[in-house]
């Protein structure tokens, strides 16, 4: 075998020689109506062969097919051999009018053309099938470790991984067959591989062919649709992944790398958010814009967005080097036309706070920095007042002293009637820009969501971290819930809420129905291609300090007002008095003197009386 592949092309060279003789001698027996030949005729034959070998091989090896892989060959590859048949035939047809050499008849080469023509595409199709099937036999004999997978999409990505696959990943995957919603299309074929069915035949095609893995190929679709189809596959126990777009594929060489794992996300099912961008590009161009907190996940969001409608500067401050680094960076990278200042500071040092607003002279001011994490915030209850209520009051401050046109804080569903320290100091914050809008110039404003997927702390980060480690998966409740929304859409909502802005607005987004986090661990289990609780195991470990089953978004004194974005509400203003606020803020700056983190009960005391709404832990 060694043998035959080192002198393929010499064989195949000679059987193509064997071929065009034969070819000629077939069709003067053909237009001649017999096998015998005179002297005349033979030796006008051989002169004719010999004149064909010369141009159709020539031509041939000009074409380069000795270069290709017999086994590879396909459509195209057959088309470049009709050419080159064609070019040889009307070359010898030329030769033969100028009547320069003694040749055979138009009709004879014709005749040879056809039978060439058909014969070397023929043998060599053969070829392929035998060493396809020579091929296939040999890895079964090895043992056959190849993945299956099912493809969803028939489209024309699906037909670029196909043909990727079978190129270059032939030993790794094989191709069981392919979905389509079009049930046009089921039953017919791409590049060899049939359309099985429908999204509603996944379990059923999965399970019969015992397939390994799920490539999701169709990019130009609905979310919802999108989702529906997710939660089909999740049936199978397969691992699904997804291909983000046909770009992707041509930008990257390895294929399999542009697929990424499924992720909540695609089963939130939401459409994209929808913007009135000129709205908010008038309150940002040329403008100087300061992010707090720029380095966290809302806050880096923030800057990404906010780059996009072309500030005068933007300035990133955060207490955190390591992520104001690597944003700033990122910006400067992707916007070099962009002033980016990127300031570590704390929001607690009013005097620091003071230095950077005499410097740069904000218009607009996002407040993201904040300590968010409930469970530490309760074993830290000190830092939560001394960062969150503080920190806010003093950019809140600085805002007022040096003229801010607008200030935007960053605000949570968790401030509505709050179970815990975090929750309460938010709201506080919320109190704090609601009063100081009612004395100053600026237009304060608050934006209050629920949990964004993906952001520190969050629980989609870590479930994956549990998975990847064999689990467990915790859960604190079973019956637990939470809005979701994604980073994106709910920094997209925050920039239209600041546009709409007038000053005292508690903006309330629209963060779709409330997801079971049992349910969330559950299907990101199945979408790695695992079993719940049999794979891997969800642990059940109790509701957490100050964490409550389900959020609010709203509270009972609150009525919500519909805003020109149908994602977007506004809560009816509450008149909060800036002195009592001030009062509140001495009582707490009192608590903060003589108080440490241990005395948890007179420190959350305090805060009920500073925060009606806080609703402390009953003890038994």
């Amino acid at each position: 075998m060694k043998t035959v592949k080192k002198y393929r092309n010499v064989i195949l060279r000679i059987m193509d020689v064997i071929v065009i003789v034969v070819a000629y001698y077939i069709a003067q027996m053909i237009i001649g109506n017999t096998i015998t030949m005179t002297k005349e005729i033979n030796r006008t034959i051989i002169n004719t062969v010999i004149l064909a070998i010369i141009i159709y091989s020539g031509l041939l090896h000009v074409f380069k097919t000795y270069k290709n892989i017999t086994r590879y060959e396909n459509g195209n590859d057959y088309l470049v051999y009709i050419l080159a048949c064609l070019i040889a035939y009307i070359g010898i047809t030329i030769i033969n009018i100028t009547g320069k050499f003694n040749i055979a008849n138009p009709r004879t080469n014709m005749i040879a053309a056809l039978i060439i023509v058909t014969t070397i595409i023929g043998y060599r199709v053969v070829l392929r099938l035998v060493l396809t099937e020579g091929y296939k036999s040999s890895e079964e004999a090895k043992g056959n470790n190849k993945k299956k997978v099912l493809i969803i999409g028939a489209g024309d990505a699906a037909r670029i991984v196909l043909r990727t696959l079978k190129t270059t990943m032939k030993d790794t995957y094989e191709v069981v067959g392919l979905i389509d919603d079009n049930i046009n299309k089921v039953n017919y074929a791409i590049s060899g591989n049939r359309i099985l069915g429908t999204r509603y035949d996944i379990p059923r095609i999965c399970k019969e062919n015992q397939v390994d893995g799920i490539l999701f190929t169709i990019s130009n679709i609905k979310n919802q649709e999108r989702k529906d189809i997710l939660k089909i596959c999740q049936e199978t126990g397969c691992k699904v992944r997804i291909l983000p777009g046909t770009a992707e594929l041509i930008k990257d060489k390895r294929l399999i790398d542009s697929f990424r794992d499924v992720e909540i996300e695609d089963l939130l099912g939401r459409d994209p958010i929808k913007l009135d961008n000129s709205n908010i590009g008038k309150l940002i161009k040329n403008k100087v814009v300061l992010v707090t907190g720029g380095g966290g996940s809302i806050g880096s969001e923030l800057c990404r967005q906010i780059v996009r409608y072309q500030p005068e500067k933007l300035v990133i401050l955060d207490i955190y080097e390591n992520n104001l680094y690597d944003i700033e960076q990122e910006l400067k990278t992707n916007y070099p036309n962009i002033e980016i200042d990127a300031i570590v500071a704390n929001v607690r040092e009013k005097e620091r706070l003071n230095e950077i607003f005499e410097e740069f002279k904000p218009y607009l001011v996002f407040h993201a920095a904040a300590h968010k994490h409930v469970p530490l915030m309760e074993t830290s209850p000190l830092e939560a007042i001394k960062n969150n209520v503080f920190g806010t009051y003093n950019v809140v401050s600085c805002a007022d002293e040096y003229q801010v046109k607008r200030f935007i804080l960053i605000s949570t569903d968790k401030a509505v009637n709050p179970t815990n320290i975090m929750g309460a100091t938010k709201r506080l914050c919320e109190m704090i820009i609601q009063a100081k809008n009612e004395v100053s110039q600026t237009e304060y404003a608050a934006v209050r969501f629920g949990n964004v997927l993906g952001s520190n702390g969050s629980v989609v980060p870590l479930f994956k971290k549990q998975i990847a480690n064999g689990g467990p998966v915790t859960v604190t409740h079973k019956d637990i819930t939470r809005f979701f929304m994604t980073i994106p859409e709910a920094v997209s909502l925050v920039l239209q809420a600041m546009s709409y802005a007038e000053g005292g607005e508690v903006f309330v987004l629209d963060m779709g129905e409330p997801v079971k986090i049992y349910d969330m661990a559950t299907n990101l289990i199945k979408l790695s291609g695992l079993e719940p609780n049999v794979d891997i195991q969800i642990k059940v470990t109790g509701l957490r300090p100050g964490e409550k089953l389900y959020e609010e978004l709203l509270m009972e004194e609150e009525g919500l007002t519909q805003t020109k974005h149908d994602k977007i509400h506004v809560a009816k203003p509450m008149n909060i008095d800036m002195n009592m606020i001030e009062y509140k803020l001495k009582e707490l700056n009192s608590l903060l003197q003589h108080c440490n983190n241990e005395q948890k009960d007179e420190i959350k005391k305090v805060m009920k009386e500073v925060v009606p709404t806080y609703q402390l832990e009953k003890k038994s």
